[in-house]
């Protein structure tokens, strides 16, 4: 018997990132020496007292469904968080912790468009954004934005059409690494208001950023009743495994996600939420620690691949770079399946991220230093015998 899909999985596409990490991961135990420079998590453990926090759970018993929108205590934590740390005047009632952000923008996403309306990508994106979008039966609209405006959104107001309903924003964005400046998000501040649009702000990556500042676009004056801010414990606290993420909303679009939940994962893991409590509660130090990690390897990955002749501009926030290789011949694709041959190292080709990046791939640097340092050692091996031929 012939299984027939539905037309909306038919329309999307296998996740470029899981399938080339799970080719990484087989070609390791065929014991070749891969450098997985195309992995979207942080390569520390999670500190330990988070742990801890989550074994003691589980040893009291704490294993059974939670409150579908969250307990409440770290509601009323990330009420706090949202308030000090991102101006944004939250509270518990207007939150909802899911399975990780990627859900909760599933979530997001399902509960406010309806068939062939449209969502507005600021191109590249993250890819999962247009299959949640297409899954939920809209439409895509691109805007395409420009490596040398530092990849910033602009010229939106005639991208914006009739059918046009939410704009989804990214900063740190994923996978070029560019913090939105603050005259970036007025502007779309501005056009969200006179278009009456939503938005969704995905601030994932906010607590992994270096020479600028992280502004919540809900914070904006007249954002917060049309802004879902998107955030969670994958990034900041190398949490990637314990799935939890968490959005602040107004409670109409709160309500919306719950009847998702509810009739999807229900809650998010019960001792997962006491290690996210720890978390929040808890000392900051590995943050920090981490982020100047990502800093040093960042300042690292980006001399090296100018000295290999690959120039890119200097990511703000996030541990990608997103840069051309078109001076090598062929297409991203082509790039990085003779990086994945040749050499042995895993990036992310730029079709991924949206149309018109062919010519991109994004590398990671969460991976060590040393791994770091090893991989551009074979990128310039490869282009050295390329040049010989």
């Amino acid at each position: 018997m012939a299984v027939k899909l539905s037309k909306r999985v038919n329309c999307v596409g296998d996740s470029a990132t899981i399938r080339l990490n799970d080719v990484a991961n087989r070609l390791r135990l065929d014991g070749k020496d891969v450098i997985n420079l195309g992995v979207g998590e942080p390569d520390f453990d999670t500190p330990l007292f988070i742990r801890e926090a989550a074994k003691r759970a589980i040893g009291d018993g704490d294993t059974h469904y939670a409150p579908s929108l969250g307990k409440q205590r770290l509601r009323e934590d990330i009420a706090d968080k949202l308030r000090e740390d991102n101006r944004i005047d939250a509270s518990p009632k207007n939150i909802i912790v899911s399975a990780g952000a990627k859900h909760i923008i599933f979530m997001a996403i399902n509960a406010l468009l309806d068939g062939e309306e449209e969502a507005m990508l600021f191109c590249p994106a993250w890819v999962s954004y247009e299959a949640c979008i297409k899954l939920a039966g809209g439409r895509v609209n691109w805007v395409k934005t420009k490596e040398e405006d530092a990849f910033q959104p602009s010229d939106l107001q005639d991208k914006i059409n009739k059918k046009t309903k939410l704009l989804v924003v990214n900063s740190p964005n994923n996978p070029t690494g560019s913090v939105y400046k603050k005259d970036t998000l007025k502007m779309i501040r501005d056009l969200a208001i006179d278009r009456d649009l939503y938005v969704i702000s995905d601030e994932i990556y906010e607590k992994i950023i270096y020479e600028a500042d992280h502004i919540s676009l809900a914070s904006f004056d007249g954002m917060a009743e049309r802004t879902i801010t998107v955030n969670g414990f994958s990034k900041s606290y190398a949490m990637t495994g314990w799935r939890l993420g968490y959005a602040c909303a107004p409670k109409e679009i709160i309500g919306g996600m719950l009847k998702i939940q509810q009739h999807s994962v229900t809650c998010a893991a019960s001792f997962s939420q006491e290690a996210a409590i720890k978390a929040m509660e808890g000392p900051q130090d590995n943050l920090k620690r981490m982020v100047e990690e990502f800093k040093r390897r960042r300042d690292i990955l980006i001399e090296g691949l100018n000295s290999i002749g690959i120039r890119c501009v200097r990511p703000a926030g996030a541990f990608y770079t997103f840069v051309d290789v078109s001076k090598f011949g062929g297409d991203s694709n082509a790039f990085c399946e003779k990086m994945l041959r040749e050499g042995y190292v895993v990036m992310i080709p730029g079709y991924a991220f949206g149309p018109g990046w062919e010519k991109y791939v994004r590398i990671s640097y969460a991976a060590p230093l040393e791994k770091i340092e090893e991989a551009l050692l074979r990128m310039e091996k490869i282009f050295a015998l390329g040049k010989q031929k």
